[in-house]
C-alpha cells in the first residue's frame, strides 16, 4: 500500500514539515508496512523555503541584508536539491511578523532586502529564482528592491528618493538603464495566491493595507502614490503592468517583478512541481492532506483542495484532517472521502493549538486503523 502524506501548515503550531512528520509516525504505528512519502505543502507564503527544501533535498545560505524597517538582519535563502533554483520567501526578508505590531506601518517598510537576496544569489552563479511572496509587511509597489537591483528613482528635483513605502509617492522619474546586468540572465517565477492588480478598491493597499498597519487615510494615499508610481515606470519601459492579475501581491512586489519578466503562478501549483508530486500521488492508495481550520472556504483554492483534487484525477483516496472544522464544512465531503478533526473533546481553540502535535497524532493513528480495516 502506497500513501502520500500532503499537508499545508496548521498556522501558530505546525510546520507542514511537522504535520507531515507527526501523520507519518501514527501511520507507521498501526501500518509499519506501508509506503509513505510525507511532502509537505505550501502556497507561496510562509513555509514555502522549508517545504521546497526538504522535499528537494537543497540547503539553506545563512545571509545578511535589510530587513522590512531598514536594519539589518540575519536571514536565510534556499537552494533547491537541483543546485541550481534558489527559493526565496518574502516572509523571512520582509515580513509581518517580522515588525512588532505597534511599529507595523507600510509607510514605513520595505522591499530592499529581496534585492540584495537577488544579487547575493547571483554572485554565487545562480541565475533562477522561485520567490515566494506570502505575508509581506511591504507596500512600496517593489520600489526598495528595485532600487537593490540598481533602478534608480528620482523625484521632480532630480534627486534620489528613498526605499520605503513613504517615498512612492515622490517618484517622478525613473532610470531602468542602471540596472544591474545580471538581472537580465535571471528568471523568476513568482508563487502567490493573489490576484489583485496593483491599484484600486481591489489593490494591494485597500485589501492589504490594513492589514499591516494603515489607517483609511495612508490606504488612500498609498494607493494614489502606487498608481503615479506605476504610470511613471509604464511611461519609461512603454508597456502597462499595473493592471496584470497578481501586480498587487506583497503590497505591489508582484508589479515590481513582472517588470523583470517574472512569472506569476499559483504557489501550490509550484510547490507540486517542484516536489513531483503529481508523480508521487499517481500509484497512491491514499492521500492524507489538512490544514490548521477546515471550512467552505477551503474548497475555493486552497492547498487540501489542490491537493484532493489531484487525487481525484488519479482515484486515490483521500481524507482531510485539520485541526476543526468550522462553517460549512459538509460542504467539504464533495472533494473528500472522509474529514478529520484533531479535537477529541471539547477545548478551547488556544488549547488545540497548544496540544495539537499529540491531537493530530491520536487522530492520525484512528485514521490508520480506518485504512486498515478499509483495506482488509
Amino acid at each position: 500500500m502506497k500513501i502520500v502524506i500532503a499537508p499545508d501548515s496548521f498556522k501558530g503550531s505546525l510546520t507542514a514539515l511537522e504535520a507531515g512528520l507527526t501523520i507519518q509516525e501514527a501511520i507507521l504505528a498501526e501500518l509499519p508496512n506501508v509506503h509513505i512519502d510525507v511532502i509537505p505543502m505550501a502556497d507561496g507564503g510562509e513555509g514555502t523555503l522549508e517545504t521546497l527544501i526538504f522535499a528537494t533535498k537543497g540547503k539553506r545560505l545563512q545571509i545578511e541584508v535589510t530587513g522590512p524597517l531598514g536594519e539589518k538582519i540575519s536571514t536565510e535563502y534556499g537552494v533547491l536539491g537541483d543546485g541550481k533554483t534558489v527559493v526565496i520567501e518574502m516572509a523571512n526578508i520582509a515580513g509581518l511578523p517580522m515588525v512588532p505590531e505597534e511599529e507595523r506601518n507600510p509607510l514605513h517598510t520595505t522591499t530592499y532586502g529581496i534585492g540584495e537576496t537577488i544579487l547575493k544569489a547571483t554572485e554565487l552563479g545562480h541565475r533562477r529564482f522561485i520567490i515566494g511572496l506570502g505575508g509581506s509587511a511591504t507596500n512600496d509597489g517593489g520600489l526598495g528592491m528595485l532600487q537593490a537591483l540598481g533602478v534608480k528613482f528620482l523625484d521632480r528635483n532630480g534627486t534620489l528618493v528613498g526605499c520605503y513605502g513613504s517615498d512612492v509617492q515622490k517618484v517622478a522619474n525613473v532610470d531602468f538603464s542602471s540596472i544591474n546586468p545580471v538581472i537580465s540572465e535571471c528568471s523568476f517565477i513568482i508563487a502567490s495566491d493573489v490576484n489583485n492588480p496593483l491599484c484600486g478598491k481591489t489593490g494591494a493597499s485597500h485589501v492589504f493595507g490594513p492589514q499591516k498597519g494603515a489607517s483609511i487615510q495612508v490606504v488612500e494615499a498609498l494607493d494614489t502614490a502606487l498608481s503615479s508610481y506605476a504610470t511613471v515606470i509604464e511611461k519609461e519601459l512603454g508597456k502597462s503592468y499595473q493592471h496584470i492579475t497578481g501586480a498587487g501581491a506583497a503590497g505591489g512586489l508582484g508589479f515590481a517583478f513582472l517588470l523583470l519578466g517574472g512569472e506569476m503562478k499559483v504557489g501550490s501549483e509550484i510547490v507540486a512541481d517542484a516536489t513531483r508530486l503529481k508523480e508521487k500521488i499517481k500509484n497512491a492508495d491514499w492521500v492524507i492532506t489538512g490544514e490548521g481550520q477546515s471550512d467552505f472556504q477551503t474548497l475555493f483554492g486552497k492547498v487540501p483542495a489542490f491537493i484532493a483534487n489531484l487525487a481525484r484525477e488519479n482515484r486515490s483516496k483521500t481524507v482531510l484532517v485539520s485541526g476543526g472544522l468550522g462553517e460549512g464544512s459538509e460542504k467539504l465531503f464533495d472533494l473528500f472521502d472522509c474529514c478529520f478533526s484533531i479535537m477529541n473533546r471539547p477545548m478551547t481553540v488556544e488549547d488545540a493549538m497548544a496540544n495539537a502535535k499529540q491531537l493530530l497524532y491520536q487522530q492520525a493513528r484512528n485514521i490508520a486503523r480506518f485504512i486498515r480495516i478499509t483495506q482488509n
